[in-house]
């Protein structure tokens, strides 16, 4: 297992070599998809609207309300620039679900520019609304023994900003990725453990999955008794992993492998029958039957074409999938608003309503 950063893809050979890598792919691909969006929401707007206008328009009023309430109404013009960093590190997480492309969020580059670029902005609004000499009188306040802190405050501000969202990111990644490669050692060490065992071991695992799964039906109307129907489920799991192999075996001893081809049109078709039963079991027009039937028949071949059960790393399903919703998703969510909410606390902090402004001056 390795944990690497962005690939480069390539080097454009001026400037002494500019690299191009995953983070930069993808957010060329990010500011694509906004100016795309923002084009083709933003034309043929009228004064009835349709469906995509109202969503529109209610999104904008949204975000403007919430800017004007974090920052003050007199601060509602800064709605653009709050809408796009949001958005940026929205997909810029979200494309890095896609499994090609890498999330621009887990690059420190990407969110110090963006933390940089609103220090560099707070400056330049301090100075335009206090001017230089009470900007950097303001280091010497309340004393002057602060001047070396509040230099460091200064610098600290973006680095922290910038370090939260990547951290967050790039730590979900990295956990997704470690459990995964932890889950794929178990499962390769279980399942060896299951092979190299004799067929009766699978059918002492199916008997008692079949026994454990009738003790735990409820009798007199009472519960059923869920950790028995839990074991025995297991039970059977292994039962039929180590049942497969075994008819892998026999079969591979009758049949010669099968071209690159061959396995390809095979696991379409395994996955369409897999697909076929799932939709059969959500839609059960004639009966849930067909679609267990076909489930099983589907998922089966799937297991046979990636060459026995062993192939498939069966403790790596599910588990590191919810992880990765969850940091890519919820958490890319929550850090897109929190560093957007940063960024207007530290904005306004120096745009003082007109009023105020005047006061201090």
């Amino acid at each position: 297992m390795s944990i690497n950063g962005p690939k480069i893809y390539f080097t454009i050979p001026i400037f002494g070599g500019i690299a191009v890598t995953q983070t930069l792919v993808t957010s060329f691909l990010v500011t694509l998809i906004l100016c795309i969006g923002g084009i083709l929401l933003g034309r043929g707007l009228t004064k009835r609207p349709g469906r995509r206008q109202v969503l529109v328009e209610k999104a904008v009023t949204v975000m403007t309300d919430m800017v004007s309430e974090a920052m003050g109404a007199h601060n509602a013009h800064w709605t653009p620039f709050i809408a796009t960093v949001f958005l940026s590190s929205l997909l810029g997480t979200f494309l890095g679900m896609t499994g090609i492309l890498r999330s621009s969020t887990a690059d420190i580059s990407t969110t110090m520019t963006w933390a940089v670029l609103v220090s560099f902005i707070c400056w330049y609004q301090a100075i335009k609304n206090n001017g230089l000499l009470a900007w950097l009188k303001g280091f010497t306040e309340p004393i002057a023994v602060m001047t070396p802190m509040n230099i460091v405050s200064e610098i600290a501000q973006p680095v922290s900003l910038a370090f939260r969202h990547f951290g967050n990111i790039a730590g979900g990644g990295v956990i997704t990725a470690l459990l995964y490669w932890a889950l794929s050692g178990a499962s390769s060490a279980v399942l060896n453990l299951i092979a190299s065992s004799s067929i009766v071991v699978s059918f002492v695992l199916l008997a008692a999955g079949i026994a454990l799964v009738l003790l735990s039906r409820p009798k007199n109307g009472g519960k059923r008794k869920v950790f028995l129907l839990l074991v025995g489920i297991v039970c059977l799991a292994l039962s039929g992993l180590r049942l497969i192999d075994w008819l892998w075996s026999l079969t591979g001893r009758a049949w010669p492998a099968l071209s690159a081809t061959a396995t390809g049109f095979a696991w379409f078709g395994a996955l369409a029958v897999l697909l076929a039963g799932i939709i059969l079991m959500i839609f059960p027009k004639h009966g849930r039957v067909p679609g267990i039937v076909l489930t099983v028949l589907g998922g089966l071949g799937i297991i046979f074409v990636s060459q026995g059960s062993l192939g498939v790393p069966i403790l790596t399903l599910g588990l590191p999938a919810v992880l990765s919703l969850y940091f890519d998703v919820f958490s890319g969510v929550i850090q897109a608003f929190v560093f957007s909410l940063l960024t207007m606390i530290y904005i306004s902090g120096n745009c003082p309503p007109p009023e105020e402004a005047q006061s201090n001056s």
